[in-house]
């Protein structure tokens, strides 16, 4: 795995645990971490056996979200000049800020998010695109972007009405108000609160492990399924699920799991296929 300046990796046991590293700066996410993101879940998702991914954090804050200097920088987004060529710049760099966070949708394995302090703004449409999320009892989380005058644009306004009721979002949305750990498990929002940040990487670790010894072809069958049919009406997503099981579904795999729980064992599957570009070996 290569050395990023926003997280620390480490890989063992089929579990990958992504650490946002910056407590210094809050983790806010400059612009090195809207880059690596991306690049760090494809290189667990290419290089190495995980099967599930852990992202945590260090310090009192989750994260406090976006790291104004990425709309302050004149390389990224020239603040003069024809007013429709720089619209139409700034319209780009959030496309490229979605993309980063949608990796997180993308990759094919679970991704599990445990949050612990404030997690702000950016950081809240970041763990909008997990597959689940878990807190410590000091978590609060806001769309903070509201307060600060301008409309959250990278994720939350579109993944968390599918995530919590709707006339509650457009509250949150609305007033831009913290919302707590407790309102948070209570609405759904998240899986569980746990009573401090070691409990809660703990009790996620465990979560990731549980999934992790599962066969990982029926679990990424999952996240696909699942991701599909939030988008789609249930018969266009029953069809997919039928051609999907026509092409993916072998019984190795249960053979496997039958004579496992036969002998009181656990089940050793294959690995996925690496992912590779089209032109890496």
């Amino acid at each position: 795995m290569p050395t990023y300046e926003c997280f620390k990796v480490e890989v063992a046991q089929h579990i990958a645990h992504v650490q946002l590293c910056r407590p210094d700066a809050l983790n806010s996410m400059n612009k090195a971490f809207w880059t690596e993101l991306p690049h760090c879940l494809r290189d667990i998702e290419s290089n190495t056996d995980a099967r599930v991914v852990v992202i945590s954090s260090t310090g009192k804050h989750f994260s406090a979200g976006m790291d104004l200097s990425v709309f302050s920088d004149p390389k990224l987004l020239p603040m003069g000049g024809d007013p429709g060529r720089m619209g139409e710049g700034l319209r780009r760099l959030v496309l490229q800020l979605q993309d980063s966070l949608s990796s997180l949708e993308q990759v094919r394995i679970p991704v599990l998010a445990a949050i612990q302090g404030g997690c702000i703004g950016g950081a809240l449409d970041m763990v909008c695109a997990a597959d689940s999320r878990y807190c410590s009892a000091d978590a609060y989380f806001t769309i903070k972007e509201t307060e600060l005058g301008m409309t959250a644009d990278v994720g939350t306004l579109q993944r968390l009405p599918k995530l919590m009721p709707q006339g509650v979002v457009r509250e949150l949305a609305y007033t831009g108000r913290n919302f707590t750990a407790q309102e948070a498990k209570a609405l759904g929002f998240v899986n569980e609160v746990y009573e401090s940040h070691e409990a809660l990487l703990a009790g996620v670790m465990g979560i990731a492990a549980q999934i992790a010894r599962n066969s990982p072809l029926a679990v990424t069958g999952c996240k696909e399924m699942l991701n599909y049919s939030r988008d789609h009406s249930v018969e266009d997503s029953l069809k997919y699920m039928a051609t999907w099981q026509s092409g993916m579904f072998r019984p190795n795999d249960m053979m496997k799991t039958f004579q496992a729980k036969a002998m009181k064992q656990q089940a050793e599957y294959e690995d996925l296929r690496p992912v590779k570009g089209l032109f890496e070996g």
